[in-house]
């Protein structure tokens, strides 16, 4: 066998922490989820038969409310932090001094890491029923307990690691970019804004996607967010999964809604992936 084709021995401990960590703890889930739940003990039965009645019942409209309303929250915060990270990364790197870029970079860094339920109150203290904005938004006919109020408020919190996460990302993209070419378009007579549309963001395309994929993994993954911010009334899949884990003690359920839930994910990554590099390919 060719030495550039043998298996590099510096990689068997990290697969074997992948194995560990991530490979068995998931056909663990998937077996679970196969299970017959037994009511009135945690988890399922040990030799408990196997069933698809854990699937079957996440076609029913109770569930599929819950699917839906995640990966709706879920695309609409990931597209709209995309849309508002990609102004602030390209001021970042082509305006800023590199003094002035490494504290942006620091800020947007400590954002990222800013306690997630801290920030999560601090939304719902000043944008809640009880905030000191809730009088203002009642005067002009809005009402804070309104669904779509809240399904706005949830949106907002998840921007708020969304953001931050997404300029990050598209930061380095951009800097990637040589700014010549741009200036070569508005030399030969393009304006400002048709050179970056037709040649910086085609440029960025991979980017871009990188920091929709990192906004909408994390964002329907959640579970504090819309546990707070949702008041009962907008939840997420995740919020599901953690009642059927620990309240009801339904593991299967949990499981297969998990399983589900990830399969989901990584089948909306590969299509967006394909279709992108299908696109742009080079």
């Amino acid at each position: 066998m060719d030495s550039k084709r043998r298996p590099n021995p510096l990689f068997l401990p990290a697969a074997g922490l992948f194995l560990l960590l991530f490979v068995l703890p998931m056909a663990g889930l998937v077996v679970e989820s196969l299970r017959t739940y037994v009511p009135g003990r945690i988890g399922s039965a040990e030799g408990a038969p196997f069933t698809a009645a854990n699937y079957a019942e996440l076609v029913k409209p109770s569930f599929a409310v819950f699917f839906f309303q995640t990966l709706r929250l879920s695309l609409a915060a990931a597209l709209v932090g995309v849309f508002c990270a990609l102004p602030l990364a390209h001021w970042t790197a082509r305006k800023l001094s590199p003094r002035w870029r490494t504290l942006a970079i620091g800020f947007f860094v400590t954002l990222m890491f800013l306690s997630v339920l801290v920030r999560t109150y601090a939304l719902e203290l000043t944008f809640g029923a009880v905030g000191p904005l809730g009088p203002a938004l009642r005067a002009i006919g809005i009402s804070t307990n309104s669904r779509g109020y809240i399904e706005i408020l949830v949106a907002a919190g998840l921007l708020h690691y969304i953001i931050p996460m997404s300029t990050l990302t598209l930061l380095a993209t951009f800097q990637n970019v040589d700014p010549r070419l741009t200036d070569a378009a508005q030399v030969l007579g393009a304006p400002a804004w048709k050179a970056h549309l037709t040649i910086t963001l085609p440029l960025c395309i991979r980017g871009i996607l990188a920091a929709f994929l990192f906004g909408f993994t994390f964002s329907i993954s959640a579970f504090v967010i819309p546990m707070i911010l949702g008041k009962g009334r907008v939840l997420f899949i995740s919020n599901l999964i953690y009642t059927r884990f620990s309240e009801i003690a339904n593991y299967p359920s949990g499981a297969a809604i998990s399983v589900v839930l990830f399969v989901l994910a990584m089948l909306l990554v590969y299509v967006m992936t394909h279709l992108v590099n299908k696109r742009w390919a080079q």
